[in-house]
Parts: C-alpha cells; structure tokens; sequence
C-alpha cells in the first residue's frame, strides 16, 4: 500500500525521494502517526512534500490511495453504532440528474415569493414528500432536505445542493484564522507587488551611512543617527466572503489573510456574505448585534486605501441585482447599488476569486459580479494575485 503512494505521488510529479519514503516507513515502524489516518496524512505529508506548491497534488494522490481507510490498533475492538443524525438523514431526498431536471422553478424572484405568502397562509400543519407544501424531503421550492432548482430554504442544516435564492435560518460562520503559516510565504511575494515604502514616526532604526559620516566629521567620536523605521505604506481594504459555497476555500483564504496581515502595515478586513449589503462585520460569532454600517465605512476610510474583495461570487443572480435578493435578510437595496458605491469610493479595487477562472462561465452571478468590477477579477493563485497586485498598482 505504502510504496503504491509513493510511486503514485512520483507519477503526479511529486519530487518524493526514496530517503524520504524510508524515512516516512521508519516513523511508521516507530508508531509516531500511531492508528489515525489524520496523523499518518500530517506524518506523511511532512516527510515527503518539500515544497508547498505541490500540497495540492499530494492531497489528491492521498485522497485516492487512501479513501474511505481507516486504521485500528492491533486487538481493537471494532464496533458501530449509527448516529441518530444519520437516520434523521434518510428522509433527505435524494434524486439522479434525471430526476432534477424533470423538476421546473416556479419562474422567477417575484413569483417565487408570491407563492411562499400563499403558502404560509394556506398550510396548517407539518409536511414531508411532495411538491407544494413547506416540509422536508420533496420538490416543493420551500423548505428542507429536498431538491428544487430554485427555491427558499428553511429549517436546514447547512447546505445541500446550493440552490436556495434565500435561507430563513440563523446561520453561524468562523472567523479566519490570521494566524496560519502554511502557504503563505509565496502569496507574500506575489503581495509585494504592491508596495511604497516610507519612513515616518519616531525614529527607532540605526542610520549607519549617516552614522559613519557623522562619526568621521566629529572627529571619530561616535554620533548616532537614528530614522524612522521603513515600512509599507500602502493602504488595503480587504473584504471576505465567508460562509456557504465559501466553505470549500478556507484554507487559501486564510492564507491569503495571514500573508496580508504581515505584508501591510495599513490593512484593514471586514466580512459579508456572498454580496456586500448595508452593513459589514469583523466577529462572524457576533455580526447580528456588532457590525458597521456600510456607509460608516464608505465615510471612515479613505479613498487612497485599495479595496481587495475575496468571494467566490456564487450565489443567486438575485442576491446582486434584487432588492429583498440576500439569503439572509430583507435588503432595502440590491447589492449591486451598494457594489457600485465601494468603486466610487475605491477606484483602486480587484476580486480574488478561489475558483478556478476556466470554471467562472458556468456561474451567471460571476458574471454579474465580473461586470460590476469591469473584469477586475482575478483567480486567487500565485499568477492570479501578480496580475491583480499590478492593477492595483496602475
């Protein structure tokens, strides 16, 4: 099995030396990843991966030599017990792509709530299967654990198919993790494409051409000379997606973020969810009772900061260019208004989007978005942020 990995982490140009290999069957011998399959991918992932560009090739080979394996110790007592949430679970329906294409939306946003009113004021009790009514497990475009192409979510949890146009739960989102070290080195040198320094503040750092020079005019009795520290002045605005569809990119966003919070000295982030509306936070375990308003915003920061979105801008065309569009809530607003007003504002902006850019035609609101940003989008990788770092910098 082990040597099989191996040679299929060579095959996808993974430079695995045999040393490492037999380095990684040392460490096995000596119980070090002990019987989880998490500590032999971490164990196995240090000794053989040298370079960080390559993480994303071993996690595929890994997923395919070892999918679905798991590791017991030697006498273990196997047992299974099946969680109750599984069971729970077997009302889901679950349909072919036959089945879904056979099911039609109702037509629209506005014909769409029109019938969810109706609804609520026809239904009286609780509902499972079927195509109308507000329940779970059917076709009806309202409520949970079912299929519909397009349709309003409710009493779910998390998503399925990613097809709701509004979802009436209280969701909770994490906060990005600053603090995260692993790939992030490259995205620092694509970062410091976008740079100006100065020396401003108090003065901490030693001059020594200065010192030198005025060392030697005193006659060689030494004269310091101290300057304010150099720094990046560049200011940079970043707002994340978080939450949703944006789950799947956690791990380059936030290495995205830590590299942004050790580059620029003037950073500042907030988040909002799928399209930016009236107010954004930075607590996505408090955004309902501590947020900041989107004008206050607008009216605290400047215009000579550089506005970074960082979305995978896929969500339902209506979330931009519908008021009453958001998932979440009621908008007085379409968020393509508010969109419009963070350009005015910022001139200087990009979108980073963790989706791979050959795949961003097959969503509408990607397009939408693109639009709106008059193509200043961008793929978050290494090329993607070089090229957006240099249009910032035009």
């Amino acid at each position: 099995m082990f040597i099989n990995f191996f040679l299929e982490l060579r095959k996808a140009k993974v430079p695995a030396t045999l040393r490492e290999y037999l380095t990684l069957i040392e460490a096995m011998d000596k119980n070090v990843a002990e019987y989880r399959v998490e500590d032999f991918y971490y164990l196995s992932r240090t000794t053989l991966v040298k370079d960080e560009r390559n993480l994303d090739k071993f996690d595929r080979v890994f997923s395919q030599c070892f999918n679905g394996l798991q590791f017991a110790g030697a006498g273990a007592e196997i047992t299974a017990e099946i969680p109750e949430e599984w069971l729970r679970k077997l009302a889901e329906k679950v349909l072919t792509p036959e089945e879904m294409a056979q099911i039609e939306a109702l037509g629209g946003w506005d014909k769409l709530m029109e019938t969810l009113k109706q609804r609520l004021e026809e239904q009286k009790g609780r509902h499972q299967g079927g195509n109308k009514w507000i329940g779970t497990a059917g076709t009806s475009p309202f409520g949970a654990y079912g299929y519909n192409p397009e349709g309003v979510r409710i009493g779910q949890d998390k998503s399925r198919n990613r097809r709701a146009v509004k979802v009436w739960d209280k969701r909770e989102y994490k906060n990005l993790d600053d603090s995260v070290e692993l790939g992030t080195r490259n995205i620092k040198v694509a970062m410091r494409r976008l740079r100006k320094f100065a020396r401003d503040g108090a003065d901490l750092e030693l001059d020594l051409p200065d010192t030198i020079k005025s060392t030697a005019a005193n006659a060689g009795y030494l004269d310091i000379k101290m300057v304010p520290e150099r720094h990046n002045k560049v200011k940079v605005l970043l707002l994340f997606d978080i939450g949703g569809s944006m789950d799947d990119h956690i791990r380059v966003t936030e290495e995205l973020f830590s590299a942004a919070r050790a580059e620029f000295k003037h950073m500042e982030f907030f988040y909002f969810h799928n399209c930016v509306y009236e107010k954004l936070w930075k607590d996505n375990r408090r955004r309902h009772s501590e947020f900041m308003p989107t004008w206050e915003m607008l009216r605290t920061y400047q215009q000579d900061y550089k506005l970074v979105f960082v979305g995978d801008a896929t969500m339902s065309p209506y979330e931009i260019v519908q008021p009453g569009g958001s998932v979440e809530h009621w908008n007085e607003e379409a968020g393509a208004a508010w969109m419009q007003r963070l350009l005015d504002t910022y001139p200087k902006a990009i979108w980073l989007n963790p989706v791979q850019e050959k795949y961003w035609d097959y969503t509408p609101s990607v397009g939408v978005i693109r639009q709106l940003m008059n193509n200043r989008m961008f793929p978050l990788t290494l090329d993607g942020l070089e090229r957006g770092m240099r249009e910032l910098n035009r």
